[in-house]
């Protein structure tokens, strides 16, 4: 399909064909008594109120992707797409979903067997076993759920994205450092953040809705552990490798402050919590330095408590090097 507007530059009058999401969706009555459809729809570009007069059409669902056709108008002042035909979008349908809301870089299946295969790797049977039973656990949740709400890997299958990449860096530095248990580093990874699948109220578009009252009330971490302690009691797993998994799940957030009562004690440990945060941090900057300008600053990142700078040179590849 041709290319279509962004929401977010269109301008009074402009029209369009394509296809948006739907954030949210509900049949009101006006003042005269006729019904119509009072909707949130989005792209990447961001989000507009739309309204759809045809009082005889049902609202779409949540999170669906539809094909619509409407025009950009103004409603007090403020940006209103009016509605005039739309459809829920079928899987013959030839849209991007990149388009329509941030996305890991990658397809979610090709993140998970890579996980999967990193498992099936391990030389520890019980390991292996716990492994493959918190990932069973998730289900299908770990094919769209995003590790945050806002900040890093706030897109869909953003826990997938965030885990496969730790676990490349993870072998990466059990290169480097081959003291390190390599297998035992690679289950910290995938188990680490792997309660985000309660912590938070996400669709199957990865848009986080709000977080759960375990969430709210418990949080990621201590959920992990709990469910660790629950998996490894059924599994019988060796107390040593039970207790310290949990400790990896519960201190990789190093500080109290940032909810880990205790921080990394031995290397395993150690280096989980320093990829965690390099793979958080790469991606922030990363996403913030589109932004910015070659030579000039990104706006103050709250996140990092900086701004950065973009380079105004390209890195020169090895072959440009050679010539």
């Amino acid at each position: 399909m041709k290319q279509q507007p962004q929401l977010g530059t269109m301008i009074k009058g402009q029209m369009l064909d394509g296809f948006l999401l739907v954030r949210s969706a509900i049949q009101r009555t006006s003042s005269n008594g006729s019904k119509y459809l009072d909707m949130t729809l989005c792209d990447i570009s961001g989000e507009v109120n739309a309204k759809m007069w045809d009082g005889l059409t049902a609202p779409p669902l949540p999170a669906q992707v539809i094909r619509v056709r409407g025009m950009m108008q103004e409603y007090n002042g403020r940006p209103q797409f009016r509605v005039d035909k739309m459809r829920p979008a079928t899987e013959a349908d030839d849209y991007d979903m990149t388009a329509l809301t941030p996305c890991a870089p990658e397809p979610a299946g090709d993140m998970l067997d890579e996980i999967l295969n990193r498992v099936d790797a391990f030389q520890d049977r019980q390991l292996k076993a716990l492994v493959l039973r918190r990932l069973d656990d998730c289900g299908d949740k770990l094919s769209y759920y995003p590790a945050a709400s806002k900040l890093h890997h706030a897109e869909r299958s953003g826990l997938l994205h965030h885990t496969s990449t730790m676990l490349r860096a993870a072998a990466a530095i059990c290169q480097v450092y081959p003291m390190l248990d390599a297998d035992l580093l690679a289950a910290g990874v995938i188990l680490h953040d792997l309660c985000k699948t309660t912590e938070m109220d996400a669709d199957e578009i990865g848009m986080v809705t709000d977080y759960t009252a375990e969430g709210m009330l418990i949080g990621h971490l201590v959920q992990g552990v709990a469910e660790l302690n629950r998996v490894g009691r059924e599994l019988k797993v060796r107390s040593e490798l039970l207790m310290m998994l949990e400790h990896m799940v519960l201190s990789h957030h190093d500080l109290p402050e940032y909810g880990s009562p205790k921080p990394p004690m031995f290397p395993e440990a150690e280096v989980l919590h320093v990829l965690d945060l390099l793979d958080a941090r790469m991606f922030e900057m990363y996403r913030e330095l589109q932004n910015a300008q070659p030579g000039g600053f990104t706006e103050r990142i709250w996140s990092l408590n900086r701004k950065l700078y973009r380079r105004k040179e390209t890195p020169a590849r090895e072959e440009e090097t050679r010539e």
